[in-house]
């Protein structure tokens, strides 16, 4: 056992180590335990409490919404067998809905960390596969997504190198429904530009996912793959920006009507939503967000159901038998005070008017 102090000062505490500490609510010393490089204080009263290692919170305060880790999923799209990713989950104790967010071979950008930080805040288990550090993928799977899109029309989904990410984002995914206090029932994908054609053209081969969301894609090769997706489909572009204009008639020619969505935002470009490009513009970009946020958490949160009123007592009453009716159903004798009704009491009998 060693000191609560001291842990503070360690460089990789070990998991499940126990130490003696002591508890910011009763103030008694009390066991603690190490979990996921955490301090966990076990106190009845402050069981929910968690001060995070080498923090500059005080104690007591409240638990971050979500924590942010490095994993390797495996797969055989690449090398190795396995690839990076990063994997934001939220603190709160419930199974939640995933989103996996499909980027370009740039890897991950602002814009995609701007989503993860986003989905993970309303409560989604986010998962972003590192392409830009990943064995085997590099400037020729760079060329195969733009010179397809300039020379067959749209993104190139036959291409072995393009089936490969689409295999990756795939493995991604299966390994992200797969965590623990996961909901597998609920799923999205996520994906901008040629992420987002990346996305579409996974969504068209998942038919368990819940949702699909895109913003400003780039069409795809065949230009009838959006026909096959079955989720429910959000589409966000500026009105300014063709190449997503072409992305959108795609989608609009071939999914159902029903379950598609399209919003055009005036003046945005393509890319509106990077705040490390020019085509940036907040005052565009972030009703865009909540649009997004909006469509995942109405299809992969949606309220519970709205109970039934309870029955009236009065038909309820009066759909028994008059003999087993029960006796409350009955008022009882009243008498006047001034301008005041007022039960009689108990054991009286009220006289007749003269």
């Amino acid at each position: 056992m060693r000191d609560d102090d001291r842990l503070l000062d360690l460089p990789e505490p070990e998991f499940g180590s126990g130490i003696v500490g002591v508890c910011d609510v009763c103030g008694e010393r009390q066991a603690v335990v190490v979990l996921l490089k955490e301090r966990y204080r076990l106190c009845v009263l402050d069981f929910l409490n968690k001060a995070w290692i080498r923090s500059d919170q005080r104690p007591s305060a409240p638990t971050p919404l979500y924590r942010s880790d490095r994993v390797w999923f495996p797969t055989d799209a690449v090398p190795g067998g396995r690839a990076p990713a990063i994997v934001l989950s939220p603190t709160k104790t419930v199974r939640h809905p995933v989103v996996l967010i499909a980027p370009d071979t740039y890897g991950i950008t602002t814009t995609l960390l701007d989503a993860a930080i986003r989905f993970a805040r309303e409560g989604f288990e986010v998962l972003l596969p590192d392409v830009g550090k990943t064995d085997g993928l590099g400037l020729s799977h760079h060329l195969a997504l733009r010179a397809g899109r300039t020379l067959r029309g749209g993104v190139p989904v036959s291409s072995s190198k393009v089936a490969g990410l689409v295999s990756l984002y795939r493995d991604g995914l299966r390994y992200l429904l797969g965590r623990e206090m996961v909901d597998a029932s609920r799923s999205a994908v996520f994906g901008t530009s040629y992420g987002g054609a990346l996305a579409l053209a996974l969504a068209a081969e998942s038919t368990s996912l819940t949702a699909v969301a895109l913003a400003y894609p780039v069409p795809l090769s065949p230009a009838g793959l959006p026909g096959l997706v079955t989720a429910p489909l959000f589409l966000v572009r500026g009105d300014a920006d063709r190449l997503a204009e072409r992305a959108e008639r795609q989608v609009r020619a071939t999914a159902a009507a029903g379950n598609s969505t399209f919003v055009s935002v005036p003046g945005a470009r393509h890319d509106f939503l990077s705040r490390d490009l020019g085509a940036y513009d907040v005052a565009l970009a972030e009703p865009a967000w909540a649009q997004i946020v909006a469509f995942l958490k109405a299809r992969l949160m949606p309220p519970p159901p709205t109970p039934p009123p309870p029955p009236s007592r009065l038909a309820a009453v009066g759909s028994l038998p008059r003999s087993i009716a029960p006796a409350a159903a009955v008022a009882p004798p009243t008498s006047k005070a001034g301008d005041v009704t007022v039960p009689a009491p108990r054991g009286t009998t009220t006289a007749p008017a003269p």
